[in-house]
């Protein structure tokens, strides 16, 4: 193919006058260009030349020396290849925006890969001894030189909180609508309950006031900690007499309609503490002046509080939503992937033990003799807002029949209700109220046995859940001595660790055969399948083969790693791929909410370009990390 009529092929033409400011708004599209000054562009578009590339015309390869120009590219495509052809070799694209090569160009070496045009391309060509002055002038430019994929990251993080802050002030705002703001149901009684039992329930449940209603809901007073020095302590009140006696009314109430900022008012003109909300004359819910506070500055100790202070399974549900609101307040504060999946984790794992804790004192099942597993994502410590329960018991080998039926029930009840709690029910069936995953502690052990030993591929797919096994409640002896035998058994069996290992090869990366990303016929991906899960599989096939301890994948690549000799920078770019990946699916999540059909497919198209070239780097290591799965396993 010839070069269009307005640019000569190979000649390198100076920008005129005319398309400078053209070009200059170009340039600030992209980083590092979007953050340097006006002066520093002039001198970048002053210095460098523009060039037309031809389809699979050679822009530079291995044979032309050492680096001597840098390209960025204002059109078309760059298609680099090292190594050889097929799917060992590494094949990478280079869009419009792009900078190549950077690294060759900073050490004043050849490159190591070939790079050609994959489309009519068009680019600025920068000499080395102009990029060098460039760096030396725009402390901008130089820091993207240097550290180009922790620039990306950074930037990636400020488009977020930007996106998100005009959000997360109309969420924390006073002009909220009160609906938005219900947490649990109010505490009520009927007008005669006895003061005895009226005070006996607050002081339960720890609340500030009881609401007293008729048999259909609607309200009929009130009586808060504040009125009952006054109206029951100091008159001497009899503790049999019935609440209605002293309780305050006509009570002040707001409907779910009315706003947090309405409620602030009617506590400071009337000096109220609590105002009952209603909805259709019934009451619904309880703000008081605290929870104003609270809501202004939700935190991880305040969820945590409430789910633990719940005592019904009605109060979990509802304190459930306060995980999923706090961990979209974080994301909107820049809070990073692995601190946000690990404090929902965390969460979840409270949630978890409290009712667990309450459907053992309803089965009458005593927990200090089992041990309840978390398996998966959980047993990681990193999971997402949209993520099913997967758990297990284990029980003491001396169970009875009739002890495990009675268990299983427990298990089952609890299944049901985490399921009501928004953690779906497994459709693998990998749960602690299914037979198959309440076993005793022999029984899990000839269970791993047979999957280390003689499991075929099918078994392995999927049993690989089962190995990011973590205590979560009940007696912990129980776990940790199953992991010791699990890992060593592991590392003992070459067998079990290929076969693990070309299993998790089948998964492919979401990588066309250029490097560039490859979408759907909707231009989207699966995050999850296509991306984070190969993670996964490899930092799980690592520590098992390293006899390794840990679950978590961030814990897992880092050692393993260390235990590989490897260089730092190698498996930390692991470790910030796979946390890349997080983060976009739990954006996708918050954004779309839990209950979204596909909770881990991305249109790329609506990535911004920061973002969208970081996936594409973020897969190419996954693709990349496969490579070396692929040398050390597949032989």
């Amino acid at each position: 193919m010839t070069a269009p009529p307005d640019i000569e092929q190979h000649t390198d033409l100076s920008p005129s006058g005319s398309l400078l400011g053209n070009f200059r708004k170009e340039l600030a599209q992209h980083a590092p260009f979007a953050q340097m000054t006006k002066a520093d562009l002039d001198y970048f578009l002053a210095q460098a030349r523009q060039r037309y590339y031809a389809p699979e015309e050679i822009l530079i390869e291995p044979a032309s020396g050492r680096v001597t120009q840098l390209f960025y590219i204002r059109r078309g495509a760059v298609t680099g290849t090292r190594g050889l052809a097929g799917p060992m070799g590494d094949v990478f694209e280079y869009e419009a925006g792009d900078l190549l090569p950077l690294s060759a160009a900073m050490a004043g070496r050849p490159v190591t890969a070939v790079y050609h045009a994959s489309a009519d391309t068009f680019v600025l060509a920068l000499p080395v001894l102009a990029m060098q002055t460039l760096a030396q002038q725009s402390p901008v430019f130089a820091d993207f030189l240097n550290q180009h994929a922790n620039q990306l990251l950074a930037l990636s993080r400020q488009a977020l909180l930007a996106s998100y802050a005009t959000q997360a002030m109309t969420e924390q705002h006073l002009e909220k609508p009160l609906e938005a703001w219900l947490q649990r149901r109010p505490v009520s009684c009927p007008p005669e309950t006895p003061l005895r039992e009226a005070l006996q329930t607050m002081h339960q449940a720890r609340i500030g006031a009881m609401l007293v209603t008729d048999p259909a809901g609607q309200l009929l007073g009130i009586l808060t900690r504040f009125d009952i020095l006054g109206r029951v302590t100091l008159p001497q009140v009899p503790l049999d007499a019935p609440i209605a006696q002293v309780m305050t009314q006509p009570v002040l109430s707001l409907t779910t309609a009315h706003t947090a900022e309405d409620a602030a008012l009617l506590m400071s003109r009337h000096g109220m503490r609590h105002v009952p909300i209603t909805r259709h004359g019934v009451a619904v819910g309880m703000v008081s002046e605290r929870d104003l506070f609270a809501m202004q500055k939700q935190s991880l100790k305040s969820v945590s509080t409430t789910l633990r202070a719940a005592t019904d399974t009605d109060m979990l549900k509802q304190a459930a939503e306060g995980i999923r609101r706090l961990a979209h307040s974080l994301l909107g504060q820049g809070v990073q992937a692995r601190q946000l999946t690990a404090m929902i984790s965390h969460l979840n794992d409270v949630l978890t033990e409290k009712l667990l804790a309450l459907k053992a004192e309803e089965h009458s099942i005593d927990m200090s003799r089992l041990c309840w597993l978390a398996l998966g994502s959980e047993g990681r410590d990193e999971q997402t807002i949209a993520t099913d329960q997967d758990n297990a018991l284990i029980l003491p080998n001396d169970t009875t029949g009739a002890q495990r039926e009675k268990i299983l029930a427990f298990a089952h009840d609890v299944n049901l209700v985490l399921d009501a709690c928004g953690y779906p029910l497994c459709r693998g069936g990998v749960m602690a109220g299914e037979p198959a995953c309440c076993l005793t502690r022999d029984e899990w052990r000839a269970r791993f046995e047979q999957w280390i030993r003689q499991g075929t591929p099918e078994d392995l797919l999927n049993a690989s859940i089962y190995f990011d096994f973590r205590h979560l409640a009940g007696d912990a002896t129980l776990a940790h001595s199953l992991r010791q035998e699990v890992v060593q058994a592991a590392q003992q069996t070459p067998r079990f660790l290929k076969q693990m290992a070309l299993n998790a090869l089948t998964r492919g990366v979401a990588l066309n055969w250029r490097g560039a990303i490859d979408t759907d016929a909707n231009g989207t991906l699966d995050l999850k399948l296509q991306g984070a899960a190969i993670f996964v599989d490899v930092a799980r096939i690592y520590s098992l083969a390293h006899g390794l301890a840990q679950t978590n994948t961030r814990q897992r690549l880092e050692a393993a790693g260390q235990h590989m000799a490897l260089a730092e920078n190698e498996y930390g770019a692991w470790v910030s791929g796979f946390e890349f990946l997080q983060m976009l699916r739990l954006r996708i999540q918050l954004e779309g909410g839990a209950a979204l059909e596909q909770p881990n497919r991305l249109l790329v198209a609506s990535l911004n370009d920061i973002d969208r070239r970081i996936l594409r780097e973020t897969l190419r290591v996954a693709r990349q990390l496969q490579q070396r799965l692929q040398l050390d396993y597949q032989r």
